[in-house]
């Protein structure tokens, strides 16, 4: 008597056989798209492969399937997307329709590409694992940028730092500070001044006044002196200054000769040039 296991062989053999009879066998899809040289059946592969597709997003929305089942059917997915685009191919090379321009688009606007990595697409509970989620995010946008109109409106007084006396605080500590200064200057001046006397420097010589006028310097030029008036200082005029009436008869002649260069002729300007030449003006 045969096994159970040898029985279930021979009558699937006998039912396979059945099958082959009636010509009802169910066709294979062919493992490469290069192997179909029908138009009809090559579009009703791509239709196949688009129905398998769309029960694995349905599958795949399903958040309790779990990380690892998750990600094997968006592994899936990607691959019967990427043999649909194959059919396509080989359907517009048996002269069908372009069905990556003309097809509808569904399928791929479920899916999220990752930045950086293109063709690769996450759907449905795919795009909320861990290590996926952090692809998606995207990075804050800059603050933008004011122009300089805004940022001429935020100038005013107080930007040049003219207000800082205003609140009462800086100026008592800038006073202070000055007064610190001053007592340590002065307090360098006395230890220098006692340092010079210890040398030897019995009799401190007097700083030289570098206002003070000597009464006995002349000009070189014949510059003049002249007196203020009375209780102040004489000051010494080293270049000649003119008078006024030495200035009132150069612009006349100045302005003699501007006339004369705008009306007279040429020989008036000659024989004027000569009679100055003769009175030796």
């Amino acid at each position: 008597m045969a096994r159970n296991a040898e029985k279930a062989m021979t009558a699937l053999a006998r039912f396979r056989q059945a099958q082959l009879e009636e010509g009802k066998v169910k066709e294979r899809r062919p493992f490469l798209a290069s192997e179909c040289n029908e138009l009809p059946k090559a579009e009703k592969w791509r239709r196949q492969i688009i129905g398998e597709i769309s029960k694995k997003v349905a599958q795949i929305q399903n958040a309790g399937l779990g990380e690892f089942r998750i990600r094997d059917l968006n592994d899936e997915i990607n691959k019967l997307l990427r043999e649909k685009g194959h059919w396509e191919v080989r359907i517009r090379e048996l002269g069908g329709p372009d069905y990556a321009r003309i097809g509808p688009k569904m399928l791929d606007h479920e899916g999220k590409e990752v930045p950086g990595n293109r063709g690769y697409k996450y759907f449905g509970a795919a795009k909320d694992l861990p290590g996926v989620r952090e692809l998606f995010e995207k990075e804050p946008l800059p603050p933008p940028r004011k122009t300089r109109a805004e940022l001429m409106k935020s100038i005013d007084a107080e930007y040049y730092g003219y207000r800082d006396e205003d609140d009462g605080i800086l100026e008592p500590l800038e006073q202070e500070h000055e007064k610190k200064v001053i007592a340590e200057a002065v307090e360098k001046w006395k230890m220098e001044r006692e340092a010079r006397l210890a040398r030897g420097d019995d009799e401190e010589e007097e700083e030289e006044n570098i206002y003070a006028v000597n009464e006995d310097e002349s000009d070189e030029e014949g510059g003049k002196e002249k007196d203020g008036e009375e209780g102040q200082q004489k000051f010494i005029a080293h270049v000649p200054v003119p008078t006024q009436q030495e200035i009132e008869e150069a612009l006349v002649r100045r302005k003699k000769m501007e006339l004369l260069q705008k009306y007279a002729s040429e020989t008036l300007m000659a024989q004027s040039e000569e009679a100055k030449r003769l009175l030796g003006l």
